[in-house]
């Protein structure tokens, strides 16, 4: 899979494809591990375990929560101050 890297504020950027997204776990806002393979030139990315997970809560729950509270934020936060 061939992507490009490009420029963001002062950042160096490389989006990836939403079934990798997925496969990972994770979702806008979702911490991951970045690391440097020196010796093999690669980049690994992984998902960081969120306490919720570590406590024995299904991690494909937890995703599907933080993906709703993500798409209904705006929604949430407006219930929030009524």
């Amino acid at each position: 899979m061939l992507r490009k890297v490009f420029k963001t504020g002062n950042s160096m950027v490389v989006s990836l494809p939403r079934d990798l997204i997925d496969l990972l776990g994770v979702g806008e806002g979702s911490d991951v591990s970045v690391e440097l393979d020196r010796e093999h030139r690669q980049i690994i990315i992984r998902p960081v375990e969120t306490p919720i997970a570590a406590a024995g809560v299904d991690k494909d729950f937890a995703r599907q929560v933080s993906e709703f509270i993500t798409e209904y934020r705006p929604a949430l936060e407006s219930l929030a101050k009524k």
